[in-house]
């Protein structure tokens, strides 16, 4: 078979009305999700949200009880799985420990029957892509973590699938190669153009790679959008809650503004319709003198201080307002440098367009 004969390009992939129940537990609940050709998706969410439940039935491993899953418009809801035109990358590799790193990333080639001079040309194509060109005779165990991950991802990938499906890719990996895998996966994704479905519950790899974040529920999805739209405008607590830290402000509206406690907290323009609770970021509270300026400006005293590499955490107490604030406040000093100390009382403020009402749940 030749390399013309399996390539298909790049495809949409779209679920719609996704039903899967195991027993009394619904998994994934009418779930509707379209990935433009090209696009990575991030699903995004705790641990039996329905993320993998979800990714397994686009593999093929599963079946769902009710919807249809379409890729570049077939409909391949009962179609077997090795014949979905799909690649996917686990986060335990998989790779065959027996077989070196160009019999693993061959491997795909060899069951479609692909010649062996294609076999050659196409993993040196891969080598050379995730540049570990050299290393084609090594063994998986005389790899390091970074580098069999970068061998699963080019055994997904010489097939020329039409939907990459990453199954908590970086899950394995330590934090500093985590960031750095982040980096060449979206990249090779973006240079590819391939259309990618990831799961994860880290949101720093959801917001960092993705072109748009779908998180997840108890098997729906929340709220779906751009990892900016969603981290900034957040439409429930769980979902701004669950995507970083928040400051959860509730009460009642009075006279246009949120009486939390015995404080008067400025709003952001909404219909009156909303529902009385606040969402503010720790890195749009201003903290010190310039916080009087605010249209919201309390004081509080500093009851936590942690430095986090750029930036201080504080945690400060206010009273009369029934919940702690926290702030971030970025590196002005020398790096370990906290500003406030614990136990000092300072003016803490946000304007009103820096908050955003969401639902409570």
């Amino acid at each position: 078979m030749s390399k013309a004969d399996r390539a298909s390009g790049s495809s949409d992939l779209a679920l719609s009305g996704i039903d899967k129940t195991y027993g009394s537990i619904r998994a994934v609940v009418a779930l509707d999700l379209h990935i433009e050709a090209g696009a990575l998706v991030a699903l995004l969410g705790p641990s039996g949200c329905g993320k993998t439940t979800t990714l397994r039935m686009v593999a093929g491993f599963e079946r769902p009880d009710s919807g249809e899953i379409r890729i570049g418009g077939e409909d391949v809801t009962h179609t077997p799985s090795h014949r979905r035109g799909l690649g996917m990358v686990f986060q335990n590799y998989s790779l065959f420990p027996h077989r070196t790193v160009a019999e693993n990333i061959a491997f795909g080639l060899r069951m479609v029957g692909a010649s062996r001079a294609e076999q050659q040309s196409e993993v040196a194509r891969m080598l050379d892509m995730i540049r570990l060109g050299g290393r084609e005779d090594m063994y998986p165990a005389q790899l390091s973590g970074g580098q069999q991950q970068r061998v699963a991802l080019a055994r997904s990938l010489v097939v020329n699938p039409r939907v990459l499906l990453l199954d908590e890719p970086l899950g394995a990996l330590d934090r500093s190669l985590r960031e750095s895998m982040q980096f060449e996966i979206r990249e090779l994704q973006q240079r590819m153009g391939i259309t990618t479905l990831l799961v994860t519950h880290d949101q720093e790899e959801a917001l960092s790679m993705s072109d748009r974040v779908a998180v997840m529920n108890a098997g729906q999805i929340l709220q779906i959008g751009a990892p900016s739209e969603i981290y900034d405008r957040p439409k429930t607590r769980f979902v701004a809650e669950f995507l970083g830290t928040s400051n959860i402000f509730e009460g009642r509206i009075e006279d246009g503004a949120l009486l939390a406690g015995r404080h008067r907290v400025a709003l952001p323009p909404h219909d009156g319709a909303s529902a009385p609770v606040l969402s503010v970021r720790p890195e749009r509270i201003v903290l010190g003198p310039d916080a009087e300026r605010c249209d919201t400006h309390l004081k509080g005293t500093i009851s936590g201080a942690v430095f986090r590499g750029t930036y201080a955490a504080y945690q400060l107490r206010v009273a009369g307002l029934g919940c702690d604030v926290f702030v971030y406040r970025q590196a002005d000093g020398p790096l370990g440098a906290i500003t406030y100390r614990i136990g000092e009382e300072h003016w803490l403020g946000w304007n009103a367009e820096d908050g955003v009402l969401v639902t409570a749940e």
